[in-house]
């Protein structure tokens, strides 16, 4: 009997413990950009926040970006310029996909 009291317990605290987690979920900004190896690295510039993540293989995630709107810069490599993508609209708790942005040579 104290067995299956102590197990019900332990299944209650790891089940409060997986949802106490699952709650901390961080709000992300991602896409590709192409040509990929002429991309270094992702910005998200909003008026209270930058953050950056890099490029890698034409793809990027920027992770911890709190909810707002932001205007992604791709940083890139000559020939090609820097590259804007305005107003992206985080929400709190989802992933914002920007989708491919493409590079224009200078």
């Amino acid at each position: 009997m104290k067995r299956t009291k102590f197990a019900a317990v332990g299944a209650g605290i790891i089940a409060l413990a997986i949802s106490a987690f699952t709650g901390l979920q961080s709000n992300a900004i991602k896409g590709t950009v192409s040509p990929a190896e002429k991309a270094v690295k992702a910005w998200a510039l909003s008026p209270t926040d930058t953050l950056s993540a890099p490029v890698n293989n034409g793809a990027f995630e920027i992770e911890n970006a709190k909810p707002g709107t932001y205007n992604i810069i791709i940083e890139a490599q000559d020939p090609y310029a820097n590259t804007r993508k305005k107003d992206v609209v985080v929400t709190d708790g989802q992933t914002t996909d920007v989708g491919e942005i493409h590079l224009q040579q200078k």
